[in-house]
């Protein structure tokens, strides 16, 4: 689509902020106005706005608004309603990634055991949430009590919050490490590194497949600007 506005600017809303396109709202696909719980978000989402087909007449698209669609989700999808997404992003505790542990070759087991545990042992002490640690790739059934606590967590995160948790779980393919970073305790681009030790583990001996790299590269873009919304969001 080509632009069609001169200059994107920040609203001040009595609930809130907006972004305004030559003094119009930028609105939702249901029709309301864009609704942002916070001025640094709402400045980074105006930049978006601002840089997007760099002057009227240019070519741009919705890829140029990552935040945009992440906040226009939670606006969506989430506030008025959390419960189907905190489900959502909350069975990801039934098989977090760090449950699954390599038996061989030793090397990837002492790495996985290094970077792994220690994010298992946050969410033991400090949301005492403990889970079980398994060999191979057989299912292992988790406490309930862990269960229902991890579940706790994501439902206390804020609609805006949650939005961007529910792109970093399901890339992580951890809900321990999705809470660890919204909860301040690991940036979003480690804990990525962190859940792609596996295929890490293996471009080193066999170098990367083209289309793999692609994917993951792809996905740690994902990562990066879920991380930055995150952090925009505020406490």
């Amino acid at each position: 689509m080509k632009r069609f506005w001169q200059t994107a600017s920040v609203i001040a809303q009595t609930d809130g902020f907006g972004v305004a396109l030559d003094g119009k709202p930028v609105r939702v696909p249901e029709g309301g106005p864009l609704l942002l719980p916070t001025q640094p978000l709402a400045d980074a989402i105006c930049a978006e706005w601002q840089a997007a087909g760099g002057a009227p007449g240019g070519e741009m698209s919705y890829a140029d608004l990552p935040l945009t669609r992440i906040a226009g989700t939670a606006q969506e999808r989430i506030v008025a309603n959390p419960e189907p997404v905190v489900l959502e992003i909350a069975r990801y505790g039934e098989s977090d990634l760090l449950c699954y542990r390599a038996t061989h070759p030793q090397t990837l087991a002492r790495r996985q055991e290094e970077q792994w545990q220690p994010w298992l042992d946050w969410a033991a002490d400090t949301l005492s949430a403990r889970l079980e640690v398994a060999a191979g790739v057989i299912h292992v059934a988790q406490p309930t009590t862990s269960l229902a606590t991890l579940a706790a967590e994501v439902a206390a995160v804020a609609p805006y919050r949650l939005a961007a948790l529910g792109i970093l779980v399901p890339s992580y393919g951890s809900l321990v490490l999705g809470l660890a970073v919204n909860a301040g305790a690991l940036a979003a681009d480690i804990a990525h590194e962190i859940a792609t030790l596996d295929e890490r583990f293996q471009a080193e001996a066999w170098g990367w497949d083209h289309e793999a790299e692609i994917r993951m590269k792809r996905v740690a873009e994902d990562v990066a600007v879920a991380g930055h919304f995150l952090a925009l969001c505020g406490d």
